[in-house]
């Protein structure tokens, strides 16, 4: 693993659980009759029990997969006058091999834009999948090449789009997890969605409830900003009025932790036989605290600032899967988004990941 996380700045590492069947020891000690009653165990075996008339379980110990992985990113900050700048980095084009071994799923791959490793960018993501519940925790700091896309001047002003504006000012990095509890999860899979690991039979839906935790930073060169903006504004002021740089953004770093409660719902549509579109929803009332600093002009020096809010956020998941038990193909995402308000400064963060992959399974497991 040490040689994954040296090589970070060009690839990602990914691990994906996926208890689609009880470990070994819940197993044995189901077949043995005689066996004391173990209160953990028994519990431990709850998070798979599924109905098999509507979800078909794994039949094979192995499996190989390549996937390719795009990255897209979107940020928007914004002052209490109602100036705005929207910036998005380069889509990041990722692929490599993923092997998995019954419930446990491990991947590595290739940024191809980054290869000469002359950017910062650095993802790590850890999901795990069982019928009863799901976790993902993750890790994720962007590179240097945001482009500005959008400025909107002041509030009501006409906005400034479709600007493609280098700008190496601007740092983001987040770290979390969600963990969630899936209701009905005897007939509803989402390991049949996201981790190939069992079939969704017939259709099913169940509703979500999660908590959640983030802790976000910005690093903003407010100087490289306001050059950037001097330099646009000589070329439209005569369409959009002067361009200034306002106050509440003149800051240098920020940081936002989130603690969140949600709750949602999934649906898995087996429309077709082997064939299954997924589609899940769930929306997070976050409670954010965030500090930072702030600079109203080159000549003060800076102070501190802190506010705390409530606000909601979004998480998405959505696929479409081809899986015959020793065969599987499909595509999917997942979509975060993140909303930061107060009356002097908010920010909104959206961010995912879509995946195409195909892969096989191997090595058939024998009937007990």
């Amino acid at each position: 693993m040490a040689g994954f996380a040296m090589k970070a700045t060009a690839e990602r590492v990914s691990v994906a659980f996926s208890p689609a069947d009880s470990v070994s020891a819940v197993r044995y000690a189901e077949e043995d009759p005689n066996r004391k009653k173990n209160s953990f165990l028994d519990y431990v075996r709850t998070f798979n029990e599924t109905d098999t008339s509507f979800i078909e379980p794994q039949h094979y110990n192995f499996a190989l997969m390549v996937q390719n992985t795009n990255t897209y990113e979107a940020y928007r900050i914004s002052s209490k006058s109602g100036q705005s700048f929207s910036f998005a980095p380069k889509p990041t084009y990722r692929v490599g091999p993923y092997f998995g071994w019954r419930w446990i799923f491990l991947g590595y791959t290739f940024d191809i834009n980054h290869l000469s490793n002359n950017n910062n960018k650095k993802e790590f993501d850890i999901s795990l999948y069982s019928n009863l519940m799901g976790i993902d925790l993750y890790y994720r700091k962007t590179g240097n090449d945001y482009y500005i896309r959008n400025i909107t001047p002041s509030a009501g002003a006409m906005a400034i789009k479709n600007l493609r504006i280098p700008f190496s000012g601007l740092n983001v990095g987040i770290t979390g997890f969600s963990l969630y509890y899936i209701f009905n999860h005897k007939k509803f899979s989402y390991p049949a969605a996201f981790s190939q690991s069992t079939v969704q039979r017939r259709s099913c839906g169940s509703p979500l409830l999660g908590v959640g935790y983030t802790r976000h930073s910005i690093s903003l060169d407010f100087e490289k900003l306001e050059d950037a903006v001097t330099l646009l504004s000589s070329d439209v002021e005569q369409k959009y009025g002067k361009v200034a740089l306002d106050d509440g953004l003149k800051f240098n770093k920020v940081y936002y932790t989130n603690w969140s409660l949600s709750g949602g719902y999934a649906y898995n549509w087996a429309f077709a036989r082997n064939w299954l579109a997924a589609a899940s929803l769930s929306i997070a009332l976050g409670y954010k605290h965030s500090t930072g600093d702030l600079q109203k002009d080159k000549s003060t020096t800076l102070r501190d600032f802190s506010f705390r809010n409530i606000s909601l956020d979004g998480t998405g998941r959505f696929g479409i899967v081809w899986n015959n038990t020793k065969w599987f193909a499909g595509v999917s995402t997942i979509l975060h988004s993140y909303n930061y308000r107060k009356s002097q400064f908010s920010a909104n963060n959206i961010f995912g990941n879509i995946n195409f992959y195909v892969g096989f399974n191997f090595d058939r497991r024998k009937k007990p």
